[in-house]
């Protein structure tokens, strides 16, 4: 039986987040790391790691944001997601996270700290859900969703891919 968004929305208990889309925290681990150990990026300790449950539906698209630790993503259900990555050398890379090889999917990808980065459904009327790991763990400190402007000023070639994935 095909599930769908709003069933794992509803079975997993999953909530609106920030840059769009829904999710829950599924773990935190216990260990802290503290804010000497880590690099100053951090403003204080971060637990060893934190994993969550991301769900994006084709109408939504989950906003351009950066955060100080990488995130490793793998793919549970759905449709791919596509992953639009901005290095903060302006590179621009696309991770498809899916299950579908012949298309170029893969189930797993790393998105690596200070990157911008927002995500996509490319087929219409679907979802995807996937689990995301960062390490060291998250908090909203280490968030940080993009301005348009100021995005858009300091990689101008992007323009058209900032307006898509930034809410004004």
């Amino acid at each position: 039986m095909n599930k769908t968004a709003q069933y794992w929305i509803s079975t997993l208990g999953l909530l609106p987040h920030p840059e769009g889309g829904y999710y829950k925290e599924i773990y935190r681990a216990e260990g802290i790391i503290s804010q000497p150990n880590l690099p100053i990026r951090y403003t204080g300790g971060r637990a060893y790691c934190t994993s969550i449950y991301y769900l994006l539906e084709s109408k939504d698209f989950s906003s351009l944001h950066r955060l100080a630790s990488d995130e490793q993503w793998f793919h549970i259900d759905g449709a791919a997601l596509a992953i639009h990555c901005i290095a903060p050398d302006g590179t621009y890379s696309i991770h498809r996270i899916g299950k579908d090889f012949e298309k170029g999917e893969i189930p797993y990808a790393v998105v690596p700290h200070g990157c911008w980065f927002g995500g996509t459904i490319d087929e219409p009327d679907s979802f995807s859900l996937v689990g995301c790991v960062v390490a060291p763990g998250f908090h909203f400190d280490d968030f940080e969703l993009a301005d348009c402007c100021t995005l858009s000023e300091t990689f101008p070639r992007l323009k058209y891919l900032i307006d898509r994935l930034t809410r004004k």
